[in-house]
């Protein structure tokens, strides 16, 4: 995700390894798959997403479309790149929680402490509005980003069923539902100069 969209809700940054050390092998493979998103990013935000090609992306970050593909499944995710992230902080809230904290409790934390931050999965990252812009100005985004509140959805349920809280569906669904529409409110509200 490039800088000046890098505070979008799902896109941007991998930091997913919580400030440790890592191998010099994986600090190139998160540093290359940073580059191409940051550098499809920003032609993305200059041309549209859709009049944007993967071959041009690969073309300006140096590497073969296949590269591309290796880091990025579908061209979609090299815009929305934050859900797996968006997944893993959710899932990782309920399953490093104390034994005797609520789940709901848990998460509660990780949403204040992302506000506190203002993480882009918080919604109010200062570049939130050109994101959301090229979001709503693409299908195949609009459509991907219903696909990953889905995979949302699964990890946190998947990590709730895990630490025997009861009904982890029905949870999941909840707090997605509850996020989702605070998100979707927050877009609206900007987007529209409020």
């Amino acid at each position: 995700m490039s800088d000046e969209l890098s505070e979008g809700p799902v896109g941007g940054r991998d930091g997913l390894d919580g400030g440790n050390p890592l191998p010099l092998r994986e600090r190139k493979k998160r540093a290359t798959r940073r580059r191409i998103s940051d550098i499809a990013t920003r032609l993305f935000g200059e041309r549209g997403f859709d009049a944007v090609t993967v071959a041009e992306v690969a073309r300006a970050a140096d590497v073969s479309a296949m590269t591309v593909f290796n880091y990025f499944p579908r061209k979609e995710d090299l815009f929305l790149d934050r859900i797996p992230e968006a997944a893993d902080l959710l899932a990782t809230a309920v399953r490093e929680r104390a034994p005797d904290e609520p789940p709901l409790t848990a998460l509660r934390r990780l949403a204040l402490r992302l506000l506190d931050e203002r993480h882009p999965l918080s919604a109010v990252g200062e570049n939130y509005v050109p994101f959301w812009r090229i979001v709503i100005g693409s299908p195949a985004l609009r459509a991907r980003a219903r696909e990953g509140v889905e995979e949302v959805e699964t990890a946190l349920a998947a990590a709730l069923a895990d630490t025997g809280t009861p009904d982890p569906d029905l949870l999941a669904a909840l707090v997605v539902a509850a996020y989702r529409t605070v998100f979707a409110g927050t877009a609206r509200r900007l987007l529209a100069g409020d």
